[in-house]
């Protein structure tokens, strides 16, 4: 009877090993599908034109839209901001306005196209204040840009922009390093 029950339990490890090493190779060899599993690009169609329109990296605006809404359309924040890129309805006010559209409604920053529309607009504008660089247009991107205005005139406080670290709103801080971890992700599953 013992017998039979070790048999048993080294049959089980055998096909638990098994098991472990074919998760592991096709782990291995479809990496990318598996990373594209946890980290998809919806909409990426439209991020893409978008993208090429303002002159971004799409895959930026994915990462973007990943740590802001997780891809949901219809998030609200707590703060109400909106939609994938999670746009204040009075920002969205501000961009519908240097964009030239008349009647815009808050509720428009839901539809996916008008969001990641609005929030490439916005992402450029924020290159071409902050020099193109990435850590100080996501710090404005979430901190807002006076915020990072401020910072940078008090060359104590924030010194060398690409330190974020710096960045004296912890929030900011946290929201630039995940968008930059998410971007790095982005980059080499969808290269």
């Amino acid at each position: 009877m013992a017998k039979v029950f070790r048999r048993r339990i080294n049959s089980r490890k055998m096909t638990r090993r098994f098991l472990i090493i074919l998760f592991l190779a096709l782990l291995i060899f479809n990496l990318d599908s598996v990373g594209r599993f946890f980290y998809p690009f919806p909409y990426r169609d439209t991020v893409s034109h978008y993208a090429g329109i303002y002159n971004l990296d799409p895959l930026l605006l994915a990462a973007i839209m990943r740590a802001e809404s997780g891809f949901d359309s219809k998030a609200v924040s707590p703060r109400g901001a909106r939609g994938l890129m999670q746009i204040m309805p009075e920002t969205g006010q501000w961009v519908a306005g240097q964009l030239g559209e008349q009647n815009f409604d808050p509720d428009q920053l839901f539809e996916p196209e008008t969001s990641i529309k609005m929030g490439a607009w916005y992402i450029a504008d924020l290159k071409k204040e902050f020099g193109n660089d990435p850590v100080l247009v996501l710090a404005a991107y979430n901190g807002g840009r006076g915020n990072v205005r401020e910072w940078l005139s008090d060359v104590n406080n924030f010194g060398d922009s690409s330190d974020i670290e710096r960045i004296p709103f912890e929030e900011t801080r946290l929201y630039v390093k995940k968008v930059l971890k998410y971007y790095r992700i982005y980059s080499i599953l969808y290269h």
